[in-house]
């Protein structure tokens, strides 16, 4: 298996040297906006632990970012008045895993509309200020 890599860009969130916008965070998990969404409201749960997926992920970072997934779940559905939540997860590059530490995709959903396509394309730091803020209001009413 590959080592772990700690210079990956949610390990660095994690240490304070990059931004971001933080939605929740507890002794065990963050939750940021993710900077590139799919969806408005897109969030992503990523373990204080350093480990690179589930494959090497210690049994108690695993449930802790369950359950930060189940909270913030419900607070982006609530935020954005959502019909539903799609949660996704990717492990190694052939299973669709771009930055290696284990993270979880939250994005808030509704009938007929589709999930914008990854293109990279950056979100403006307002709207995600915005969204951010939606979802730590909801937050609060869970």
């Amino acid at each position: 298996m590959t080592a772990y890599d700690p210079s990956n860009v949610f390990a660095k969130i994690l240490r304070g040297e990059l931004p971001s916008h933080t939605v929740y965070e507890d002794t065990d998990t963050l939750a940021i906006m993710d900077i590139m969404p799919r969806a408005d409201g897109h969030v992503l749960v990523v373990p204080k632990a350093a480990c690179r997926n589930v494959f090497d992920a210690p049994a108690d970072a695993l449930k802790a970012v369950a359950l930060t997934t189940q909270k913030l779940a419900r607070a982006v559905k609530a935020a954005f008045s959502a019909e539903g939540v799609t949660i996704q997860q990717f492990n190694e590059a052939a299973g669709g895993q771009v930055v290696f530490h284990l993270h979880v995709h939250v994005m808030p959903r509704f009938d007929g509309v589709a999930l914008r396509p990854h293109t990279g394309t950056m979100e403006r730091n307002e709207v995600l200020a915005n969204n951010a803020e939606k979802i730590r209001e909801a937050l609060k009413k869970i």
